[in-house]
């Protein structure tokens, strides 16, 4: 099993890549709304999402690789790595 963090593509492929993750944040984002305007509860739908994507880390990657992930997140997150908006106040 490799590691979720191990994978170095090359330029080409990296491009791809995020160009990739971009469309998927696209459709993410379009369902969310979506959701959101069927009156779904917000933190319900952080939830699932959260879930999903754990899942779908565990699946592919395993748990150790996937544990050891989600312990990089909160310095990820403290970088500001996931803020779009500015930082919070």
């Amino acid at each position: 099993m490799s590691s979720i963090s191990s994978y170095r593509p090359t330029k080409e492929i990296a491009e791809a890549a995020s160009d990739e993750r971009h469309a998927a944040l696209s459709y993410l984002d379009d369902a969310w709304v979506e959701a959101m305007r069927d009156g779904l509860d917000e933190d319900c739908m952080v939830h699932a999402a959260l879930f999903t994507a754990l899942r779908r880390l565990v699946s592919t990657y395993g748990e150790e690789a996937c544990a050891d992930y989600v312990e990089s997140l909160s310095a990820r997150i403290r970088a500001g790595e996931y803020t779009v908006i500015g930082p919070r106040q």
